[in-house]
């Protein structure tokens, strides 16, 4: 049986439903592509801060900048998760100076744009609730409109993976010609 473990807490049906997929071959990855053909361009951190600073800017204006975005290899997916909102305090004389850093784990390097924005956006909404509550996720649905469905296809992906199944997209370098981005 594959392991379900990144679906826990959906309806049996769901897991049926994903079980008759990983049965067939290239059920789910095919699924996964036809919904999600290419992966985003963000390589480096700075482009990934610059992306996360926009979203906060569109959404959270009034919340504090963030100090530092990284896709971190240390992250571990077998947790369950996909990012982190470190949040430290530090005190510089009679002051206390909040730092913000979010942290995504390096496997979304290679993933489509719609699965980073999910991550960032439950990362930033982080920022105004700590908690996983149903504000929280309000938040992340206003900040992301499909953002529950969204969250469940990396859910799908992270059991595509679990199941033996390997990276469904890569990006390509800048400058790389079409023609010889197929393999």
């Amino acid at each position: 049986m594959p392991d379900l473990s990144a679906l826990s807490g959906y309806p049996p049906e769901l897991f049926r439903q994903v079980e008759s997929l990983l049965s067939q071959p290239d059920g789910l990855s095919s699924r996964l592509l036809d919904r999600y053909p290419h992966a985003h361009g963000l390589r480096s951190d700075r482009q990934l801060y610059d992306f996360v600073e926009q979203v906060r800017a569109r959404h959270l204006r009034s919340a504090g900048r963030i100090a530092k975005v990284v896709y971190d290899s240390k992250v571990q997916l077998a947790y369950q998760a996909l990012g982190l909102h470190v949040r430290s305090t530090k005190v510089h004389g009679a002051q206390l100076k909040a730092r913000h850093d979010i942290r995504i784990a390096a496997l979304f390097r290679d993933a489509p744009l719609p699965f980073l924005s999910m991550i960032v956006v439950h990362e930033l909404a982080h920022l105004r609730h700590p908690d996983h509550d149903r504000a929280f996720y309000q938040l992340c649905a206003h900040m992301e409109p499909d953002y529950h469905q969204i969250e469940l296809d990396v859910r799908l992906y992270l059991t595509h993976l679990a199941a033996g199944g390997g990276p469904l997209w890569r990006a390509w370098p800048e400058g790389v010609p079409a023609s010889s981005k197929a393999d």
